[in-house]
């Protein structure tokens, strides 16, 4: 489709734009006397990298860590008595869903907080995540009961929702789509990060259980919480705020003047080349409803959806249940040794992170492909661990963990490079949301109905568990189908610019590719020769 506008762009325009005339072929694009060179507009580009995605993972290792070390208490100090559903008293099927209840609320929270951040300072909005983040963490010190469990949960649903899209919506604010899906593997690798070393860190905070009165996993909340906090109001400071043309200076009002002012992201000639390679990040526009809805009855996003649904409902029951699925191959183990276990599946899922997303990039008319083989490795893992001997289950949990390190970030990737042309920036962040929202039904699945929260199938005996992987192999195959269903529907139908589209609709063709000139750009550079590069 890009091609082909290009083609029709009058000439005009294309000598702007440093394209060969048509029917002309060059070996390299020319740089254009508008135009500046590549390796220039790499080093803007790289400035970026350096500002923005350090403190996004920083950001999601601590979200993530806070989100998911509650799966790791349910094993802590388990030989004196001291894991959290003693501590609590509260069955397993209680800890299920307080488990659950958090993806409840993320799910319905998730679309109005994306949102919410495209009229509002777009830093202050993710500082607000974290901060608020880290105070729940050191709330869950004090849970006593159940229904502490449950109020706690649901909260951290509520602050929290947004964040995972909302790095995603941010990102497009300073990056064409194609060059969103590295980076946001970059700071994905945060999440696997975050699971391993909550897992290693857990064996020292278990050491200090019964210290000041605490038991081991109230240790881990108070510690995390208290970082989460502290970050969060950084963030405040370095995370730069919605870029502007050169020069211009955005109006303070209302709340939003007492805020910090986030840094300027690049400045001078840096900020010129910026907006000169990245035109739609300087017209920004308010949405309407209509724009909203138009993104919502898009069948475009449902398979999406699906896909998201499969993938990221057994990568947070794995997450939630790591400890307890490897406690099931070797009961003896203690909660140090298991903590330990859990450590390595999240390494291989960063390894993986590392190797495809870097290649799924280059080849970015291929994503489906990328993402499919992916959920394949994760398949054959749940089937090794599920119908093996021993500890060969646990090298199946491992292939679980390596297969589920780039399906995230490709299915984010995909939803920016669809919904962004067809729908501008209020397509990217109801995409985002939509997809991260909707998708969380398959956590609510994993969490609250498989594993400890389906008595049954957790009980001691040979076939322990057993349904539970099948249920989560069905539901990774729905996703095959859905990413095959999306090739071939973007075949039939194609992915033309929405008719209703406001941030881009004056536009004319020559433009719109102008808008992301970095997807022009690496049709040149493709290939493997430079791939781990950032681009």
């Amino acid at each position: 489709m890009a091609s082909d506008a290009v083609e029709r762009a009058p000439v005009e325009k294309r000598i702007e734009m440093g394209l060969p005339k048509q029917g002309e072929v060059h070996q390299d694009v020319e740089v254009g006397p508008e135009m500046t060179d590549i390796d220039r507009i790499e080093k803007v580009y790289a400035k970026l990298d350096r500002r923005i995605l350090p403190a996004f993972w920083i950001l999601y290792f601590l979200c993530s860590a806070i989100r998911s070390n509650i799966g790791l208490a349910q094993t802590m100090n388990l030989e004196q008595g001291h894991d959290l559903g003693s501590v609590l008293n509260i069955t397993p099927k209680q800890v299920s869903t307080g488990l659950a209840l958090f993806y409840v609320c993320y799910v319905i929270f998730d679309l109005p907080s994306n949102l919410v951040m495209t009229r509002v300072s777009p830093h202050a909005w993710m500082s607000r995540i974290v901060t608020c983040v880290g105070i729940i963490g050191m709330c869950l010190t004090a849970m006593n009961a159940a229904w502490n469990l449950y109020l706690l949960r649901l909260l951290l649903g509520i602050v929290i929702a947004g964040m995972w899209p909302g790095m995603s919506y941010y990102l497009t604010l300073f990056y064409p789509p194609s060059r969103t899906g590295k980076r946001i593997g970059r700071y994905f690798t945060a999440s696997q990060m975050s699971a391993a070393v909550v897992g290693l860190v857990s064996a020292g905070f278990q050491k200090m259980d019964g210290l000041g009165g605490l038991v081991g996993f109230q240790w881990m909340f108070l510690m995390y919480g208290i970082v989460g906090f502290i970050v969060g109001i950084a963030l405040l400071f370095w995370l730069p705020d919605r870029p502007l043309p050169p020069g211009e200076v955005r109006e303070r009002t209302g709340w939003m003047k007492f805020l910090p002012k986030g840094k300027p992201a690049l400045t001078g000639e840096d900020a010129r080349i910026h907006y000169e390679d990245l035109t739609r990040v300087y017209s920004h526009q308010l949405w309407t409803m209509r724009n909203l809805w138009n993104v919502i009855i898009d069948w475009r996003i449902y398979p999406l959806v699906v896909m998201y649904f499969g993938v990221v409902g057994v990568g947070n029951g794995t997450q939630a249940y790591a400890t307890v699925i490897i406690r099931g191959i070797n009961p003896s183990l203690t909660g140090i040794q298991l903590s330990l276990l859990s450590a390595p599946i999240w390494i291989m899922d960063l390894i993986a992170i590392l190797l495809v997303t870097p290649i799924s990039d280059r080849f970015h008319h291929h994503r489906a492909a990328f993402f499919s083989g992916a959920v394949l490795i994760q398949i054959a893992g749940l089937l090794i661990a599920t119908f093996a001997k021993n500890w060969s289950r646990y090298g199946g949990v491992l292939l679980i963990g390596f297969g589920l390190g780039p399906t995230v970030p490709i299915c984010m990737t995909w939803a920016n490079e669809i919904f962004q042309p067809r729908h501008g920036e209020v397509g990217v962040a109801a995409a985002a949301a939509l997809v991260s929202g909707l998708g969380n039904l398959g956590s609510i699945l994993t969490t609250y109905a498989l594993y400890s929260g389906w008595p049954e199938d957790a009980k001691v005996g040979p076939h322990r568990y057993r349904k539970s992987n099948l249920v989560m192999i069905g539901i990774l195959c729905a996703s095959i189908l859905s990413a095959a269903s999306m090739v071939v529907l973007l075949r039939v139908f194609g992915n033309n610019k929405d008719k209703q589209i406001s941030s881009s609709s004056s536009a004319s063709e020559g433009e719109a590719i102008y808008v992301d000139g970095a997807a022009r750009r690496e049709v040149q550079q493709r290939g493997l020769g430079r791939m781990f590069c950032f681009r």
